[in-house]
């Protein structure tokens, strides 16, 4: 758990160095750009539900089975982020999102500067809605890890790295 000093976007990102899991803020006129220079191909990815960003057109947002074996990224919207853990929270969707977080090695959530919460209650409140009306969704903090059989494996049960992408929004201010 971070430390409860500074921002909330400056704790998200200690908490998530402390994960060795890198953030990289962007504006949504350098978005596709941002994505080109983290992701490795072949990518797959859920459409994003934010206004101003799109998937590239070479991110698969169709994958089949074979596709999300192959991929070697996996791009997806998280609808929270929690500064105290560096955790993302990824709605469940029809599209999949589940899947194309968990089958490639590296695993690219993008949220915006204003979905970052200060806590793990606050994000449980403002889940709560959802979740009582038959939603789910995934908390996920930082590469999957087990070490059930002796040593620390990654991505066993999951991606082996993360990357989180985290917009900009002009004229929000920070919590």
């Amino acid at each position: 758990m971070s430390v409860d000093t500074g921002s909330t976007t400056q704790r998200f990102e200690a908490a998530l160095a402390d994960l060795e899991v890198p953030v990289t803020s962007t504006d949504p006129s350098k978005f596709e750009r941002t994505v080109e220079r983290i992701a490795g191909e072949p990518a797959i990815g859920t459409s994003l539900p934010f206004p101003s960003v799109s998937l590239p057109d070479w991110v698969d947002d169709e994958p089949s089975p074979r596709d999300l074996e192959s991929a070697t990224t996996g791009i997806t919207a998280a609808s929270i982020g929690i500064a105290d853990y560096g955790s993302v929270v990824l709605p469940a969707t029809p599209s999949g999102a589940e899947q194309v977080s968990l089958f490639p090695d590296l695993h690219v959530p993008v949220l915006r500067e204003s979905d970052l919460v200060a806590d793990m209650p606050t994000a449980i409140e403002r889940l709560g809605p959802q979740l009582r009306e038959g939603h789910s969704a995934i908390v996920a903090t930082g590469p999957s890890a087990t070490a059930d059989m002796g040593s620390l494996v990654k991505g066993a049960h999951g991606p082996k790295d993360v990357h989180v992408l985290l917009l900009e929004e002009a004229g929000e201010d920070d919590e």
